[in-house]
């Protein structure tokens, strides 16, 4: 491990205490939310705790009807939606018409069960999708007032797969402005709430996908990340996500679209309460590339090889892990050793250090057609007038901006950006890449922390903003990763742990998943006690 130099742990004081001082005055002056309701109200109703396997398997063989299932996930939207304000717009009445009909065809085929499951696996099985994707006759604004009318005349491929093999889209849900901001929160919809505490973040951008999902009001949803938005919500909430390997699953269909390298960064992936409906889910969003990451092959976990990452080296620009998330990781390659077999190796890698500059220098790098990419500013002025940053910080003070402060910062950021790449940084990234690379190899897993923070309250991630790094790099080098909740912390909020392979070997990640399910306990219920993992 390399030690951080006396100017290093200076500068990281000195944020430490700035940091401090601006929460200080935040806390003063911030305006507080009131909940009458501590927390939400206990699942009453069974089918909420089935996988969409087991429920796609039960409608199959007409143990239940899809109009039953469908109904059960409208009626428990209906009850916690008002505390969590995830579900920004639905469809019940379509998607109800659209459970009938399956349940018609059920009645209907004489092909058996096997027919149906080959064809259309998710018969019947709700699901809800992220807001910055398009989905037919539901609004694709992503929290941008400028878009609050725009709705979708066709689906994003990825969400069409999904529909094609018989999901029910049930709404759209929250996300944060323009999908750049790791607390979902705009002035379109609002503000997301986490469902296991309504004073923290629920994470984004695909917060409102986490919350639902982790507040078991749905079973599986769609989600992009392009940063750790899948998995930042994911871990905040409960539940599992997956980054897929680059270039597997259709990034079609979402606004902001990608520009200059970004595209080689965004991802669309799964996100569920129940591990094992990562890989279906998967290979149905990946379509034919998802014969590539050979899904169905059986995979050995005592074959494979462990590693473990404790922290990124200590950045002075990104918080501590919580000690907590490190004694979960540490949990976790306990377990693997006792009842695998296996040598866990724990490593430092020094290159981590600077996760945060490498995403921002390669976010902002040209495309191969030499074109830069796309201003978070222009972004923001899409459909209205031009967003001049620092006049909109300004009218933000005055309470005049249509435009959340995550925003505007985001965009004065890029301001100061330099045109020109630093040739340090850049061999900081090839140099990780190249020792990621080799070292997972086809039989290499990596643990990972998610974040150096459990859950934090609302907008203080203002005061961390570099934080998402521990989950970013991950985007800039191309590996799959999943996301595996691990139980809850002393505050009754998710712990968890990314899981990184190889490229194309999402089968491993997806595998240990599964695993780490059963040792842990995956999804727990909001609201009721558990014990730490």
């Amino acid at each position: 491990m390399m030690a951080l130099t006396r100017f290093e742990r200076f500068l990281g004081r000195l944020l430490r205490a700035v940091v401090w001082m601006l929460f200080a005055a935040f806390k003063l002056f911030a305006p507080q939310q009131r909940h009458r309701v501590s927390r939400l109200p206990a699942i009453s109703n069974p089918l909420l705790l089935l996988s969409a396997m087991q429920l796609a398997r039960k409608i199959r063989r007409k143990e239940v009807t899809s109009v039953e299932v469908v109904q059960a996930y409208i009626d428990r939207i209906q009850e916690v939606n008002p505390l969590i304000n995830a579900m920004v717009k639905d469809r019940f009445s379509a998607a109800l018409q659209e459970a009938a009909q399956v349940d018609k065809l059920i009645e209907e085929e004489t092909g058996g069960e096997e027919v149906l499951e080959d064809r259309l696996p998710l018969l019947g099985v709700p699901i809800t999708v992220k807001e910055a994707f398009a989905l037919q006759g539901m609004p694709n604004s992503t929290g941008l007032l400028t878009r609050r009318d725009l709705v979708s005349g066709v689906d994003a491929p990825s969400v069409a797969l999904l529909k094609r093999a018989g999901a029910i889209p049930l709404g759209v849900t929250n996300c944060s402005e323009l999908c750049m901001w790791l607390e979902s929160h705009n002035h379109l919809y609002g503000i997301t709430n986490n469902p296991y505490d309504f004073e923290r973040i629920a994470g984004g951008s695909s917060g409102g996908e986490g919350s639902i999902l982790g507040a078991g009001a749905s079973v599986i949803g769609v989600g992009s990340d392009i940063g750790g938005s899948i998995r930042i919500p994911c871990f905040f909430n409960g539940i599992f996500g997956h980054k897929p390997s680059t270039g597997i699953v259709s990034n079609d269909g979402q606004y902001p679209p990608a520009s200059g390298l970004q595209m080689g960064f965004l991802c669309t992936g799964p996100m569920c309460r129940y591990a094992e409906d990562l890989i279906p889910m998967l290979g149905i969003m990946g379509g034919p590339n998802a014969n590539k990451l050979g899904l169905s092959a059986e995979v050995d976990l005592k074959k494979l090889r462990f590693f473990s990452v404790p922290h990124n080296g200590g950045s002075h620009l990104v918080s501590p892990v919580d000690a907590q998330l490190l004694q979960a990781q540490k949990m976790v390659v306990r377990r693997l050793e006792a009842d695998l077999g296996v040598k866990v190796q724990e490593l430092f890698i020094p290159q981590l250090k600077y996760s945060f500059q490498i995403w921002g220098t390669m976010m902002a790098s040209p495309g191969k057609d030499g074109k830069p990419p796309t201003t978070f500013a222009e972004l923001m002025s899409e459909g209205g007038k031009k967003v001049w940053p620092a006049w909109e910080l300004f009218k933000w003070f005055l309470g005049f901006s249509s435009h959340t402060l995550a925003a505007i910062g985001l965009a004065l950021v890029e301001l100061f950006q330099s045109s020109h790449p630093s040739p340090f940084i850049l061999q900081q990234k090839e140099s990780l890449q190249q020792e990621l690379e080799e070292l997972l190899g086809t039989d290499g897993v990596l643990l990972y922390p998610s974040h150096p923070q459990i859950a934090p309250k609302h907008h203080h991630p203002v005061f961390t903003p570099f934080n998402f790094s521990y989950t970013g790099i991950f985007n800039i080098l191309g590996l799959p990763v999943t996301q595996c909740p691990l139980g809850l912390s002393e505050e009754g909020l998710p712990l968890g742990v990314q899981i990184v392979t190889g490229k194309l070997q999402d089968r491993l990640s997806l595998a240990t998943a599964l695993y780490l399910e059963k040792a842990f306990g995956g999804w727990r219920e909001p609201g009721k006690s558990a014990a730490k993992p």
